[in-house]
């Protein structure tokens, strides 16, 4: 059976995860000298490893021989965590099992000692979702837990947790992954799975994930499979509905030169493309960023993380305009992506949008 990607290659040790360095280092350490807190707290937006250090730091905590902080995955407490029966690491989803009566459930096993391991770790995921009454439950485990427990949460909205909650709890913040390991690893996993890609393709991937290596292996899963087994820039581009580079050029050079006309052609000709008009305005607003930090950073290169052709003509393209127009461009296209999702005819806001950025207030050079 087919097995997607990034269940595939969910990492199963510390070295395996995708950045994070400063949270894998810490708890590999405290593995290795047993200075392990009762709570943990880990927050940072999707795809980030929240999960899968979660539990590659719960086998760790059991493991009799641990390699290096993590688990060796061979000794008999390995094997036992691994089996679907096992009552030492439990995973519970707070969005779906936010009730008080759940929360209460917890407090009345951990008073149970593990099973194979010394510890009995609960991994609560969305945490943020329990409601006021299950969070001063909580509390309670939080405030006078067995030594044999570990309670390591899991949230995306750190902000949302009562501030008594926070106090108790080692917190660890991911950042997102950063576009040079993205790329690394997209390209090391496509070696490994002998899939042919085109460089355009995996940097289109890596930018349309947005810091997430569960979403880059996700959209990446589906390029392959149209593709048949190849990641293309063109399958690329039709998975993710996005505009192709010479598109947004062409149209960035209408609007700069003050091309009306020719701007509501290139809007048409990418509606008539299957491009999603949403989709084309972020993209327009990406574009005049783009050429923005081509113009003004002396590093754009490791900035904008594109092939070097295309921040050269990114360069070339900037060269005339000045930054306030190229301010003014990427704020008036950004403006109307909120407005496009409710909107009846969202053409016509992008045409708006089009007859702003060229008569539009101080735009335009002197």
């Amino acid at each position: 059976m087919y097995q997607a990607l990034y269940r595939k290659y969910r990492p199963r040790t510390f070295d395996e995860v995708v950045g994070q360095k400063h949270i894998t280092k810490t708890l590999s350490n405290q593995v290795k000298k047993g200075e392990i807190s009762h709570a943990y707290l880990f927050s940072g937006t999707r795809g980030t490893g929240k999960t899968s250090i979660a539990r590659i730091f719960a086998r760790a905590l059991n493991c009799l021989s641990p390699v290096d902080g993590s688990p060796c995955y061979k000794c008999e407490v390995c094997k036992a965590l691994s089996e679907p029966n096992c009552m030492d690491i439990l995973e519970i989803d707070a969005a779906s099992n936010n009730r008080v009566d759940e929360v209460r459930e917890i407090r009345e096993k951990v008073k149970f000692l593990p099973t194979n391991g010394k510890f009995k770790v609960y991994i609560i995921d969305e945490v943020h979702m329990l409601t006021d009454s299950a969070f001063n439950a909580l509390l309670k485990t939080l405030e006078e837990p067995p030594a044999h427990v570990v309670l390591i949460l899991g949230t995306t909205e750190p902000h949302k947790l009562p501030q008594t909650i926070l106090s108790r709890c080692l917190r660890f913040d991911f950042k997102l992954i950063s576009p040079t390991e993205l790329k690394q690893h997209l390209i090391s996993i496509f070696n490994k799975e002998n899939i042919n890609y085109e460089d355009s393709a995996v940097d289109l991937i890596v930018s349309a994930a947005q810091g997430s290596v569960r979403d880059m292996l996700s959209i990446a899963d589906a390029v392959v499979s149209l593709g048949g087994g190849v990641a293309s820039y063109s399958n690329a581009l039709s998975i993710l509905g996005a505009t192709n580079q010479e598109k947004l050029f062409k149209f960035a050079d209408q609007i700069l030169s003050g091309n009306l006309g020719g701007a509501f052609e290139v809007v048409d000709e990418a509606i008539k493309g299957g491009i999603n008009i949403s989709v084309f305005a972020k993209d327009l607003t990406v574009h005049f960023r783009n050429l923005l930090v081509a113009k003004t950073c002396e590093n754009c290169e490791g900035i904008l993380n594109l092939p070097a052709e295309v921040v050269q003509k990114m360069k070339d393209q900037a060269k005339d305009a000045s930054e306030e127009e190229l301010m003014f461009l990427m704020r008036n296209f950004s403006e109307i992506e909120p407005e496009l999702k409710y909107s009846l005819s969202p053409r016509t806001l992008v045409e708006v949008a089009c007859v702003k950025a060229i008569s539009g207030d101080g735009s335009k050079k002197n």
